[in-house]
């Protein structure tokens, strides 16, 4: 006679098929990315076209910028914080490093590989573009910050655009209605703001700060699509993302996910 208890159900066959999808569709995802990252592409035609409006809306902006602050320590130094500190591509990092290990707390295993695929994506595909591309990063008179490699995307804004968009995709539920348009603020503001910083330090262009977010956000979108589509075949309900989250469940106390059992 089996004893209750001790014998666990297998996972159903349609949730290992489904998990397998998730892969296909995270790769799926970046491809999709290439395409929705067509603007980009233009962007940069009209860099390498010499494009007179662009170029004075590059050197423009940056000269504006940067003279406003060359001459002030006190914001200078604000500026330097933000951007090398605050906003920094690994503070960032970490940030999701900290938000994957509390999904995998709270076993939310698939949303885990979502948000730590994303943000690996947005790394690698951040780099190869800049490689690539091979943009002198600004030559500005007395200049106030040196950076190292290419300019163009601007990592910082990269970095920030994907990070901030996984956060609120990730923590939307448990936010709620009450504090989710708090939150939102914040990531505007953050996203925002370290492009005005990297150009003001003199360090991007304005078209290599837009290139960043256009990439960052595109990849998540992507992405968001290819779990959206696991919960599809899952059967999970795939609610509003902007409102709700990729994972609703989030929102209870106790497992995200209850270990799935078959067919009862």
């Amino acid at each position: 006679m089996r004893r209750p208890g001790r014998h666990r159900t297998p996972l159903r066959p349609s949730l290992r098929t489904a998990d397998l999808r998730l892969g296909e569709r995270l790769l799926a995802g970046v491809v999709a990315f290439g395409v929705a990252a067509v603007p980009v592409a233009l962007l940069l035609v009209l860099i390498e076209a010499n494009w007179p409006p662009l170029q004075w809306l590059d050197a423009g902006t940056a000269g504006h910028l940067h003279a406003s602050v060359r001459d002030r320590p006190g914001v200078l130094a604000v500026l330097r914080v933000l951007s090398d500190g605050v906003w920094d591509p690994l503070t960032m990092r970490l940030l999701i490093a900290a938000t994957v290990g509390w999904l995998l707390w709270r076993r939310a295993w698939r949303l885990a590989v979502w948000a730590a695929a994303t943000v690996t994506a947005s790394g690698l595909t951040g780099l190869a573009v800049k490689v690539t591309v091979a943009r002198a990063r600004p030559a500005l008179p007395d200049p106030v910050a040196h950076a190292p490699g290419f300019s163009f995307p601007s990592g910082h804004a990269m970095t920030a655009a994907t990070c901030w968009a996984v956060l609120l995709l990730v923590f939307a539920p448990v936010l709620g209605r009450r504090w989710l348009p708090a939150a939102r603020t914040a990531a505007v503001i953050s996203v925002l703001g370290v492009g005005c910083t990297r150009i003001a330090l003199g360090v991007h262009w304005v078209s290599d700060v837009l290139a960043g977010w256009l990439l960052g956000l595109a990849l998540v979108a992507a992405t968001a699509w290819a779990f959206e589509g696991w919960r599809r075949d899952t059967g999970r309900s795939v609610p509003p993302p902007l409102t709700e989250g990729l994972e609703p469940e989030l929102a209870r106390h106790g497992p995200a996910e209850p270990e799935a059992t078959g067919g009862r």
